[in-house]
Protein backbone atom coordinates (compact mmCIF):
# COMPACT_ATOMS: atom_id res chain seq x y z
CA UNK A 1 0.00 0.00 0.00
CA UNK A 2 2.86 2.37 0.75
CA UNK A 3 4.52 1.32 -2.65
CA UNK A 4 1.44 2.33 -4.60
CA UNK A 5 0.85 5.59 -2.64
CA UNK A 6 4.21 6.49 -3.13
CA UNK A 7 3.86 5.88 -6.64
CA UNK A 8 1.06 8.20 -7.17
CA UNK A 9 2.86 10.78 -5.46
CA UNK A 10 5.57 10.62 -7.37
CA UNK A 11 3.44 10.61 -10.65
CA UNK A 12 1.57 13.15 -9.84
CA UNK A 13 3.92 15.41 -8.07
CA UNK A 14 5.88 15.15 -10.92
CA UNK A 15 3.03 16.44 -13.40
CA UNK A 16 1.95 18.98 -10.92
CA UNK A 17 5.51 20.09 -10.98
CA UNK A 18 5.66 20.49 -14.92
CA UNK A 19 2.58 22.14 -15.14
CA UNK A 20 3.65 24.79 -12.95
CA UNK A 21 6.41 24.96 -15.15
CA UNK A 22 4.63 25.66 -17.95
CA UNK A 23 2.46 27.97 -16.72
CA UNK A 24 4.95 30.30 -15.11
CA UNK A 25 7.24 30.08 -19.13
CA UNK A 26 4.10 30.77 -20.67
CA UNK A 27 2.85 33.51 -18.56
CA UNK A 28 6.10 35.36 -18.87
CA UNK A 29 6.62 34.81 -22.87
CA UNK A 30 2.71 35.94 -23.00
CA UNK A 31 3.63 39.59 -22.79
CA UNK A 32 8.01 39.01 -23.61
CA UNK A 33 8.85 42.16 -25.32
CA UNK A 34 5.48 43.77 -24.51
CA UNK A 35 5.95 47.52 -22.86
CA UNK A 36 2.27 47.10 -21.06
CA UNK A 37 3.36 43.70 -20.68
CA UNK A 38 0.93 41.81 -18.09
CA UNK A 39 -1.26 44.62 -17.81
CA UNK A 40 -2.59 43.94 -21.63
CA UNK A 41 -4.18 41.09 -20.31
CA UNK A 42 -6.78 43.77 -18.51
CA UNK A 43 -6.22 46.11 -21.44
CA UNK A 44 -7.60 43.79 -24.36
CA UNK A 45 -11.36 43.20 -22.54
CA UNK A 46 -11.16 46.93 -21.53
CA UNK A 47 -10.70 48.10 -24.91
CA UNK A 48 -13.15 45.55 -26.16
CA UNK A 49 -16.08 46.19 -23.88
CA UNK A 50 -15.51 50.47 -24.57
CA UNK A 51 -16.18 49.14 -28.55
CA UNK A 52 -18.89 47.05 -27.76
CA UNK A 53 -20.27 49.61 -25.19
CA UNK A 54 -20.42 52.67 -27.27
CA UNK A 55 -21.43 50.21 -30.37
CA UNK A 56 -24.23 48.36 -29.06
CA UNK A 57 -24.94 49.96 -25.98
CA UNK A 58 -24.68 54.33 -27.17
CA UNK A 59 -25.91 53.72 -30.61
CA UNK A 60 -28.03 50.50 -30.93
CA UNK A 61 -29.38 51.16 -27.83
CA UNK A 62 -29.05 47.47 -26.65
CA UNK A 63 -29.30 48.22 -22.83
CA UNK A 64 -31.22 45.95 -19.79
CA UNK A 65 -31.91 49.83 -18.61
CA UNK A 66 -29.34 49.34 -15.28
CA UNK A 67 -27.21 51.21 -14.38
CA UNK A 68 -25.19 47.97 -13.56
CA UNK A 69 -25.29 47.02 -17.46
CA UNK A 70 -21.86 48.72 -18.20
CA UNK A 71 -20.24 46.20 -15.57
CA UNK A 72 -22.51 43.30 -16.49
CA UNK A 73 -21.40 43.58 -20.49
CA UNK A 74 -17.37 44.42 -18.86
CA UNK A 75 -17.80 40.44 -17.01
CA UNK A 76 -19.87 39.11 -20.24
CA UNK A 77 -16.61 40.13 -22.33
CA UNK A 78 -14.10 39.25 -19.78
CA UNK A 79 -15.37 35.58 -19.61
CA UNK A 80 -15.68 35.28 -23.14
CA UNK A 81 -11.95 36.60 -23.48
CA UNK A 82 -10.56 33.64 -21.17
CA UNK A 83 -12.40 31.11 -23.47
CA UNK A 84 -10.81 32.61 -26.87
CA UNK A 85 -7.53 32.86 -25.23
CA UNK A 86 -7.36 29.23 -23.36
CA UNK A 87 -8.82 27.82 -26.64
CA UNK A 88 -6.49 29.49 -29.22
CA UNK A 89 -3.62 28.80 -27.49
CA UNK A 90 -4.39 25.39 -26.08
CA UNK A 91 -5.25 23.69 -29.74
CA UNK A 92 -1.87 24.93 -30.94
CA UNK A 93 0.05 23.65 -27.69
CA UNK A 94 0.64 19.99 -28.54
CA UNK A 95 2.23 21.19 -31.89
CA UNK A 96 4.30 24.24 -30.11
CA UNK A 97 5.52 21.67 -27.14
CA UNK A 98 6.25 19.16 -30.17
CA UNK A 99 10.08 19.25 -29.39
CA UNK A 100 9.53 19.19 -25.74
CA UNK A 101 7.70 16.06 -25.69
CA UNK A 102 9.46 14.28 -27.90
CA UNK A 103 12.33 15.21 -25.56
CA UNK A 104 11.03 14.96 -21.94
CA UNK A 105 8.84 12.07 -20.56
CA UNK A 106 5.36 13.96 -18.84
CA UNK A 107 1.90 13.05 -19.67
CA UNK A 108 0.70 15.18 -22.97
CA UNK A 109 -2.01 16.64 -21.73
CA UNK A 110 -0.23 19.40 -19.36
CA UNK A 111 0.72 21.29 -22.03
CA UNK A 112 -3.45 21.78 -23.34
CA UNK A 113 -3.93 22.07 -19.11
CA UNK A 114 -1.09 24.66 -19.01
CA UNK A 115 -2.83 27.07 -21.65
CA UNK A 116 -6.02 27.12 -20.36
CA UNK A 117 -4.84 27.77 -16.61
CA UNK A 118 -2.69 30.44 -17.83
CA UNK A 119 -5.69 32.04 -19.45
CA UNK A 120 -7.69 31.40 -16.29
CA UNK A 121 -4.55 33.42 -14.23
CA UNK A 122 -5.63 36.49 -16.55
CA UNK A 123 -9.41 36.22 -16.05
CA UNK A 124 -9.19 35.69 -12.18
CA UNK A 125 -6.98 39.48 -13.00
CA UNK A 126 -9.66 40.68 -15.41
CA UNK A 127 -12.34 39.48 -12.26
CA UNK A 128 -10.64 41.79 -9.87
CA UNK A 129 -11.23 45.00 -12.39
CA UNK A 130 -14.73 44.23 -12.37
CA UNK A 131 -15.49 43.87 -9.10
CA UNK A 132 -13.50 47.38 -8.20
CA UNK A 133 -15.85 48.49 -11.37
CA UNK A 134 -18.95 46.87 -9.45
CA UNK A 135 -18.04 48.43 -6.47
CA UNK A 136 -17.87 51.95 -8.25
CA UNK A 137 -20.67 51.53 -10.05
CA UNK A 138 -22.49 50.74 -6.51
CA UNK A 139 -23.56 46.86 -7.10
CA UNK A 140 -25.68 45.38 -4.41
CA UNK A 141 -23.94 42.24 -3.61
CA UNK A 142 -26.06 39.25 -2.84
CA UNK A 143 -25.24 35.86 -1.09
CA UNK A 144 -25.22 34.18 -4.62
CA UNK A 145 -21.25 35.57 -5.12
CA UNK A 146 -20.80 31.70 -3.06
CA UNK A 147 -22.14 30.25 -5.66
CA UNK A 148 -19.50 32.24 -8.21
CA UNK A 149 -16.35 29.51 -8.14
CA UNK A 150 -19.24 26.81 -9.43
CA UNK A 151 -19.82 29.03 -11.84
CA UNK A 152 -16.23 29.57 -12.66
CA UNK A 153 -15.51 25.85 -12.61
CA UNK A 154 -18.25 24.65 -15.16
CA UNK A 155 -16.96 27.74 -17.70
CA UNK A 156 -13.24 26.21 -17.46
CA UNK A 157 -14.54 22.79 -18.34
CA UNK A 158 -16.52 23.64 -20.98
CA UNK A 159 -13.60 25.39 -22.17
CA UNK A 160 -11.06 22.63 -21.55
CA UNK A 161 -13.37 20.08 -22.98
CA UNK A 162 -13.21 22.01 -26.33
CA UNK A 163 -9.50 22.67 -26.01
CA UNK A 164 -8.83 18.93 -25.61
CA UNK A 165 -10.56 18.18 -28.96
CA UNK A 166 -9.35 20.85 -30.64
CA UNK A 167 -5.49 20.34 -29.52
CA UNK A 168 -6.15 16.85 -30.86
CA UNK A 169 -7.25 17.40 -34.28
CA UNK A 170 -4.83 20.33 -34.70
CA UNK A 171 -1.97 18.30 -34.74
CA UNK A 172 -3.74 16.04 -37.86
CA UNK A 173 -5.83 19.07 -39.52
CA UNK A 174 -4.08 22.59 -39.20
CA UNK A 175 -7.12 23.70 -40.48
CA UNK A 176 -8.84 23.31 -37.38
CA UNK A 177 -7.48 26.84 -36.20
CA UNK A 178 -9.02 28.31 -38.95
CA UNK A 179 -11.96 26.82 -38.87
CA UNK A 180 -11.96 27.64 -35.04
CA UNK A 181 -11.33 31.41 -35.23
CA UNK A 182 -15.11 31.80 -37.79
CA UNK A 183 -16.61 29.10 -35.42
CA UNK A 184 -15.44 31.20 -31.87
CA UNK A 185 -17.16 34.28 -33.56
CA UNK A 186 -20.76 32.57 -34.72
CA UNK A 187 -20.82 31.42 -31.10
CA UNK A 188 -19.99 35.06 -29.74
CA UNK A 189 -22.50 36.92 -31.63
CA UNK A 190 -24.87 33.71 -30.88
CA UNK A 191 -24.88 34.66 -27.24
CA UNK A 192 -26.03 37.42 -24.96
CA UNK A 193 -22.95 38.54 -23.97
CA UNK A 194 -23.04 41.91 -25.68
CA UNK A 195 -26.70 42.24 -25.92
CA UNK A 196 -28.91 41.33 -23.52
CA UNK A 197 -31.02 38.77 -23.38
CA UNK A 198 -34.12 40.86 -22.03
CA UNK A 199 -33.88 42.41 -25.44
CA UNK A 200 -35.35 39.92 -27.11
CA UNK A 201 -36.93 37.61 -24.65
CA UNK A 202 -38.97 40.97 -23.58
CA UNK A 203 -40.54 41.37 -26.90
CA UNK A 204 -42.61 38.11 -26.19
CA UNK A 205 -43.50 35.40 -28.84
CA UNK A 206 -41.68 33.02 -31.27
CA UNK A 207 -38.32 35.02 -30.95
CA UNK A 208 -38.18 35.17 -27.51
CA UNK A 209 -38.92 31.12 -27.11
CA UNK A 210 -36.32 30.96 -29.86
CA UNK A 211 -33.44 33.28 -27.47
CA UNK A 212 -34.76 31.67 -24.04
CA UNK A 213 -32.74 28.04 -25.54
CA UNK A 214 -29.54 29.89 -26.53
CA UNK A 215 -29.25 29.00 -22.33
CA UNK A 216 -28.67 25.72 -23.37
CA UNK A 217 -25.32 25.95 -24.70
CA UNK A 218 -23.03 25.59 -21.72
CA UNK A 219 -20.67 28.89 -22.82
CA UNK A 220 -23.66 31.15 -22.48
CA UNK A 221 -25.41 29.14 -19.76
CA UNK A 222 -22.04 29.42 -17.49
CA UNK A 223 -21.27 32.88 -18.41
CA UNK A 224 -24.91 34.46 -17.59
CA UNK A 225 -24.48 32.50 -14.54
CA UNK A 226 -21.58 34.21 -13.32
CA UNK A 227 -23.01 37.57 -14.42
CA UNK A 228 -26.29 36.06 -12.28
CA UNK A 229 -24.54 35.26 -9.11
CA UNK A 230 -21.67 37.83 -9.43
CA UNK A 231 -23.23 41.02 -10.40
CA UNK A 232 -26.86 41.41 -11.15
CA UNK A 233 -29.10 38.44 -9.91
CA UNK A 234 -32.48 40.69 -10.52
CA UNK A 235 -31.86 40.91 -14.25
CA UNK A 236 -30.13 38.37 -16.05
CA UNK A 237 -31.98 35.51 -16.67
CA UNK A 238 -30.36 32.24 -16.46
CA UNK A 239 -31.32 28.41 -17.40
CA UNK A 240 -32.80 28.15 -13.82
CA UNK A 241 -35.07 30.88 -13.75
CA UNK A 242 -36.26 30.65 -17.42
CA UNK A 243 -36.72 26.95 -17.74
CA UNK A 244 -39.27 24.79 -15.16
CA UNK A 245 -38.08 21.41 -16.92
CA UNK A 246 -35.11 20.03 -14.86
CA UNK A 247 -33.90 17.99 -17.47
CA UNK A 248 -33.59 21.50 -19.68
CA UNK A 249 -32.10 23.26 -16.66
CA UNK A 250 -29.47 20.54 -16.20
CA UNK A 251 -29.08 20.15 -19.90
CA UNK A 252 -25.95 22.48 -20.19
CA UNK A 253 -24.19 20.84 -17.39
CA UNK A 254 -24.79 17.46 -19.00
CA UNK A 255 -23.03 18.64 -22.50
CA UNK A 256 -20.23 20.14 -20.73
CA UNK A 257 -19.79 17.02 -18.84
CA UNK A 258 -20.26 14.84 -21.76
CA UNK A 259 -17.90 16.88 -23.82
CA UNK A 260 -14.88 16.99 -21.09
CA UNK A 261 -14.98 13.13 -20.82
CA UNK A 262 -15.30 12.87 -24.87
CA UNK A 263 -12.32 15.36 -25.31
CA UNK A 264 -10.22 13.33 -22.45
CA UNK A 265 -10.83 10.34 -24.17
CA UNK A 266 -10.13 11.45 -27.59
CA UNK A 267 -6.82 12.82 -26.37
CA UNK A 268 -5.65 10.15 -24.29
CA UNK A 269 -6.19 7.99 -27.45
CA UNK A 270 -4.34 10.08 -29.87
CA UNK A 271 -1.37 10.97 -27.45
CA UNK A 272 0.85 8.31 -28.11
CA UNK A 273 0.86 9.09 -31.74
CA UNK A 274 1.63 12.60 -31.46
CA UNK A 275 4.87 12.35 -31.59
CA UNK A 276 4.61 10.05 -34.93
CA UNK A 277 2.50 12.91 -36.41
CA UNK A 278 4.64 15.82 -36.23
Amino acid sequence: MKQLVKKIRDRYGYAWTVLQGLVKTDFKLRYQGSFLGIAWSVLKPLMMFCVMYVVFGKFLRMSDGTSTYPVVLLLGISSWQFVTESTNVGLRSVVDRGDLLRKIHFPNYIVVVSATVGALISYAINLVVVLIFAIIARVHFTWRVVLLPLSIIELYAMTLAVTLLMATMYVYFRDIAHIWDVLQQLIFYGMPIIYPLTYVTNRGGLLADIARLELINPFAQAIQDIRHNFIAPETQPTVWNQFNNWGIRLLPIALTVVLLWLGVALFRRNSRKFAEVM
